[in-house]
């Protein structure tokens, strides 16, 4: 089996791709593309690469059927530029490699996130992990904007201090907000990358990561096309139904079944359909 090399990643290894006011994210390294996948899952048949339509049909069968460890054979790693509270969201995804700039041994940089206007808002009060679709006024936007930008100036100038001081940087740093941007070091296989990207992609999820996720499957998309067209068709873009879902919607297309749903249960299976 060749060494796979993709002239699009290559294009764009080391490039850094903005994401919020002060963060990026950068492909290091890849191993593997889209071939890698195919000649994985068609090895204990011993052929070889086939047409492009065969080679895309066979990703979206595997993909589709939940043939996942072919895709364990791409590896992708990224150098990602984040505020704290966003990779505290990342590094719940625990099946990855990862290694972060360290306060005790670097003195961290004055890089904090202050949201952009449209970002500010009211916790939601229907959703306790989210903040509301209402905008604010202008004038109270700019209060939070400002008091959040104070605070930062605050904490890193007494940071500074305290290194000045002779302080242990392990120390110094505990006053640091979440605001403050961290770098990370991220490896992952493609199977486990498209998991982290079908969660922080979804409405659910809090902005700010689903920014870096778009971003994670733009770039992703340059190193396996294929397997992200169909990524985005069986699993971002479709949707599962449960026992008692796929009843109820045999009975509505004629199909038989028994209606199992009510109440909540059928309004989301309800709004399934919708979207």
């Amino acid at each position: 089996m060749a060494h796979c090399i993709v002239p699009e990643a290559e294009a764009i290894l080391d490039k850094e791709f903005p994401v919020l006011d002060k963060g990026f994210i950068r492909l290091v390294d890849y191993l593997g593309g889209d071939e890698r996948v195919v000649q994985s899952a068609r090895v204990s048949y011993g052929e070889g690469t086939k047409s492009y339509r065969e080679d895309a049909g066979l990703i979206d069968y595997l993909l589709r059927n939940r043939h996942t460890s072919p895709f364990e054979q791409i590896s992708l790693t990224f150098h990602v530029k984040m505020p704290i509270f966003i990779a505290r969201q990342w590094i719940r995804h625990r099946t990855a490699r990862l290694n972060e700039i360290s306060g005790r041994y670097s003195v961290m940089k004055d890089d904090f996130y202050v949201p952009v206007p449209e970002d500010v808002a009211l916790q939601s009060t229907d959703n306790k992990q989210g903040r509301s679709d209402k905008a604010l006024e202008s004038a109270a936007v700019e209060k939070v904007r400002s008091f959040l930008a104070e605070g930062q100036k605050r904490a890193y100038g007494e940071y500074t201090s305290l290194i000045d001081q002779g302080i242990a940087r392990e120390l110094a740093r505990i006053n640091l907000p979440l605001s403050l941007y961290t770098e990370i070091y991220w490896n992952i296989d493609l199977h486990n990358l498209f998991h982290f990207l079908e969660l922080r992609l979804g409405a659910h999820a809090q902005k700010e990561i689903r920014l870096y996720a778009r971003t994670l499957l733009e770039i992703t998309k340059k190193v396996v096309p294929r397997c992200c067209e169909s990524f985005e068709r069986h699993l971002l873009g479709g949707v599962s139904f449960s026992k008692e879902e796929l009843a109820e919607l045999n009975k509505r297309l004629g199909n038989g079944g028994e209606p199992t749903l009510s109440g909540k249960a059928l309004e989301r299976f309800e709004e399934k359909l919708r979207t």
